[in-house]
């Protein structure tokens, strides 16, 4: 599966423990990466500075769902079935 374009929900609701550049203590959950342009498109993309855990992540219908709303529901959903706030 393809990214949903413009969805951006990998990059806001789960928390990254990893430094990002711009965010050196990484980001909490539900805050909008530093690194997430005005099209929710990651600035990042393909460098080597992009966090492990973001090189990692690959989208799935039943982590995406069929729109960025849905996603973001998703994501925010197991980001609180791990403990995280």
């Amino acid at each position: 599966m393809q990214c949903n374009p413009g969805c951006g929900a990998c990059c806001i609701a789960p928390s990254i423990s990893s430094p990002i550049p711009g965010m050196p203590n990484g980001k909490p959950a539900g805050v909008r990466c530093v690194q997430l342009d005005d099209n929710n498109l990651c600035k990042i993309f393909g460098q080597p500075q992009r966090p492990k855990v973001c090189l990692q992540f690959k989208a799935e219908p039943q982590i995406c769902g069929s729109s960025a709303e849905q996603a973001l529901r998703i994501i925010s959903d197991l980001e609180g079935l791990t403990g995280n706030p």
